[in-house]
């Protein structure tokens, strides 16, 4: 089954262009061009992953975009595509997916308020594009994973305490 991914950006060469590295890597890609067809994607699909940019409509569209996704039941690995990094961070160390969701923003306020599991810097090779978004997607797997296996676990562990 290949995995689904939900593209959003207002520049179409580079909605184009993602979607195509994409596509040649194995992905299923829908593309939206702004926050509105975003939502309506969201609603009327099933994705394993929504990457969208930050700044379109507004300065924090794609975060919104992001919040949205996290709200679906289906629960999606996210990533914010951005030219627009928080000035003073090096975002292009090595770092495990996951980690970038608590950095600051350049007011000292948290970064996005943990609606993301990391954020993808433009511009962005085709290399790290595909292993950014192959370790976003196992390790938001392995995260429900775990978020399943301890429900089940909690609640015997109840049963056997009382």
């Amino acid at each position: 089954m290949k995995r689904r991914i939900l593209l959003v950006d207002d520049d179409l060469a580079v909605l184009l262009t993602l979607k195509a590295v994409l596509e040649l890597h194995g992905f299923e890609i829908e593309t939206a061009s702004s926050s509105d067809e975003a939502f309506t994607r969201m609603e009327s699909g099933v994705f394993h992953m929504v990457i969208s940019d930050l700044r379109m409509e507004t300065e924090d569209s794609g975060l919104q975009v992001l919040r949205r996704a996290r709200s679906q039941a289906y629960n999606p690995a996210t990533a914010l595509l951005t030219a627009h990094p928080p000035s003073g961070a090096d975002w292009r160390e090595e770092r495990p997916a996951g980690e970038r969701q608590h950095e600051k923003h350049e007011n000292g306020q948290s970064w996005n308020g943990g609606t993301t599991d990391s954020l993808l810097i433009k511009p962005l090779g085709t290399k790290d594009l595909l292993r950014q978004v192959e370790a976003l997607l196992v390790n938001h797997a392995d995260k429900q994973h775990r978020r399943q296996n301890a429900a089940p676990k909690a609640q015997e562990d109840k049963r056997h305490a009382g």
